[in-house]
This record gives C-alpha cells, structure tokens and sequence, in this order.
C-alpha cells in the first residue's frame, strides 16, 4: 500500500489545483459539458460537440461531471468486422487527445459504413482538463493511466512511483487500483462493450504503441511503432497485457496543438485499413478473452 506519509504529501502538493476549481454549478447535461469544452479547446466549437450525438453515459468524474459517449451502432443490413473503444482526454492536459477525437467523430458521421461498431468517448478525465489550470491527474490528483486492477499492482504500482518517478505528483497511482470514479466507468465499458480494439489518444511524445495479442501496427500517418513498455496500472498492461485486448496507443507529437488537418486524415485512415486486416479477431483469441476473471475491484 502507497505509504500514509507519501500520499499526504501528495495530496497537500496537488490541493490547490486539484480542489476548488470546480465551478459551484456542475454541468449535468451535454449541452453543458459540451459549453464548458468549447471555453477550454479553441478547436473544439460548441456545435462541434453538442451535435455530434453524444450522450451521458453511466459514468461521471470526481466532480460529477457525466463522461460522454457517443455509439456509432452496427448497421441492420451490415455485420459489422468487430467493435472498436476510441478514448480521448484519459489526461487532463493532453489538449491535442480531445481535440483529435472530435476531429474523428466528425469523419464517422459523415462516413460510418457499418463495418464497425464504434464507442468514442472524447474526455475520460473531464476534472482534468475542465479545471483551471487544466491537470493531467483528475481531481483527486491520481494518475488514471495508473490506476487500473494490473497485476500486483499493491506493490509494483508503490515501487514504481517511488523508484522510477521519485513520487512525482503527477504520476500518482492512487491509494487502490480502481480508486477512481473515472477508472471505475472505463474498466465497466470495458466488460460490457467487449471491444475487439481499444485506441487510447495521448500526446506529446509523437510515437505509436501497441499492447497485446495480434500485428501490431507500424504506424499511423507519421507517427512509427515505438513499443514504450508497460507500465503497474496502464490501460494497455491492464487490456492490452491482462486482458488480451489489442491497445493502439496513439502519442500525438505535440499536447496543445492539433494535427494537420492532412496528418489526422493521414492517421485515421491507416486506422481503418489496420481495422479491416485484423478484424475479426479469431474464435480462440475470443475464447481466450472470455476465460479471463475481470478484476472488478481492488483485493
């Protein structure tokens, strides 16, 4: 267990940005999140989100702020390839991870075929980014990208921090895997979604990772395949490594500035073609899947 004397530190460290922030009213409806995205992201307009059928799903930040989802469903007269997870704003400061999912959003309404069944959830973390300062942590000053049930995680998730980023702040797992309210949702969407392919959105490192079984792909648009390693607690060790659910992790270069627009067509289309050579999964990968225990709370 994270040491008592560490985590108060911590927490006093992260107490003036991560508490208070939050406006008296908390937006409970679309329209009102989409409000407060369009004052923060310059390339994300009101009509950007609030017209791209997003809905309240059943999860909600810290805060209270509901985390949006939008489903792009399977078509009736078209079996779709395989089901696919898009997850932007898993930190809060990563502007370029939301803008970019928007960005595809719009591209899947002008162009869903029905060869997928898509999930897009465009801010994970939306304490993180909606307060001022924006964080990378959501509001209870945790790491969510460090938070998920990995295994071992109640030593190696503590020896990592300590050791590897010498209790850097933002880098905080939390006190348990699964603490937050925000990991709860995602590891949920996870086990009911049951998506063959999760493309999780971050900047600013410029690379491609992948995690878990199947090719992985060797790049999207200029991004190249760097395998970053896996980390106590990150949705790729937990899907990827745990689960055996492909994670393309997408590091855009630059975590204020969007993509050319050339360069997101560019990505998104080497996306689509990656989709359509690696789904469907097999039946054994499936079957594999299927006897994996989801660890639905810390032990």
């Amino acid at each position: 267990m994270i040491a008592r004397t560490a985590l108060l530190s911590t927490l006093l460290l992260l107490a003036p940005a991560a508490w208070g922030s939050e406006p008296a009213d908390t937006p409970q409806t679309v329209e009102q999140v989409c409000q407060r995205i369009a004052n923060k992201l310059a390339s994300v307009s009101y009509q950007d989100c609030a017209t791209t059928g997003l809905t309240i799903s059943d999860g909600q930040s810290v805060n209270q702020t509901p985390i949006l989802l939008r489903e792009y469903p399977p078509l009736a007269q078209r079996t779709p390839l395989g089901r696919v997870l898009v997850l932007g704003g898993i930190h809060g400061d990563e502007y370029s991870s939301v803008s970019i999912t928007f960005k595809w959003m719009r591209t899947l309404e002008q162009h869903h075929s029905g060869m997928f069944h898509w999930h897009v959830a465009p801010l994970v973390n939306p304490d993180g980014l909606l307060q001022t300062p924006s964080q990378r942590m959501n509001a209870h000053g945790v790491d969510l990208n460090r938070n998920f049930p990995t295994p071992n995680w109640e030593t190696e998730s503590e020896a990592y921090w300590v050791r590897k980023t010498s209790r850097d702040p933002r880098r905080f797992p939390g006190t348990a895997a699964l603490s937050e309210p925000e990991t709860q949702w995602l590891t949920r969407e996870i086990e009911d979604f049951k998506p063959d392919v999760i493309v999780s959105i971050h900047a600013p490192y410029g690379i491609l990772d992948f995690d878990g079984p199947q090719e992985a792909p060797r790049r999207l648009g200029s991004l190249l395949l760097t395998p970053l390693g896996i980390f106590p607690g990150s949705l790729g060790n937990y899907a990827g490594i745990s689960r055996n659910i492909p994670v393309i992790t997408v590091e855009l270069p630059n975590a204020g500035v969007m993509p050319r627009i050339s360069e997101s067509e560019r990505m998104w289309n080497d996306l689509v073609r990656w989709l359509r050579k690696n789904l469907p999964a097999d039946a054994a990968t499936h079957q594999a899947r299927d006897r994996i225990k989801v660890q639905t709370e810390p032990s």
